[in-house]
């Protein structure tokens, strides 16, 4: 097992521990202000472009088109009452750390794409980001997340690939932890 992977499996477990009693707070509020279930199972795009589910606490309403939000009309109209709220503050993603702990995500890595997402994952192909495991955040994540054209995500997504050490993910953990905190880059 790779140091990475242990990190990983540590830090997932240990976040899931501390991070149980708002799981089931955000649950709670995401059950009782819209119909649906409370988690979204969305087709990624894992390493070496192998397809996998991926958990989020769903922001929007239960018949909202499976694509990205940058190409819906009018996304914060597909939004729940808690919709905005929970991807501002990022606390739609913690589901995935069953991701990270099944070992389909890493805490870093290029962010899954959809599986629709043609363009993108032809890009990262290209540049031989798929052999990366994908992240909870990532590199092109805290330098424009959803801010950024599918280019410069995929050349963010190569430069870690190049970049990348124990130290670089520390690096890129904490300065997630301050843009989260700071709800910087985030559009929808």
């Amino acid at each position: 097992m790779s140091l990475k992977r242990l990190f990983d499996i540590l830090l997932a477990s240990l976040a899931a521990i501390i991070l149980f009693i708002p799981f089931i707070i955000v649950a709670i509020m995401v059950r009782i202000t819209s119909k649906g279930p409370i988690l979204y199972w969305s087709q990624r795009v894992g390493k070496n472009n192998g397809l996998f589910l991926m958990p989020k606490f769903r922001s929007m309403w239960v018949d909202t088109p499976a694509v990205a939000t940058h190409l819906l009309n009018d996304p914060e109209a597909l939004l729940t009452p808690i919709g905005s709220f929970l991807r501002k503050s990022s606390l739609d993603e913690l589901p995935q750390l069953w991701s990270i702990l099944n070992g389909d995500m890493s805490f870093v890595g290029p962010r899954p794409a959809l599986f629709n997402q043609d363009d993108l994952i032809s890009q990262r192909t290209e540049a031989g980001v798929h052999i990366l495991t994908p992240g909870l955040t990532g590199w092109a994540q805290i330098n424009g997340r959803d801010e950024l054209p599918i280019p410069q995500k995929v050349a963010l997504d190569a430069e870690y690939l190049h970049r990348r050490s124990f130290v670089f993910d520390l690096k890129i953990i904490l300065l997630t932890f301050l843009k989260v905190i700071n709800k910087e880059g985030v559009t929808h």
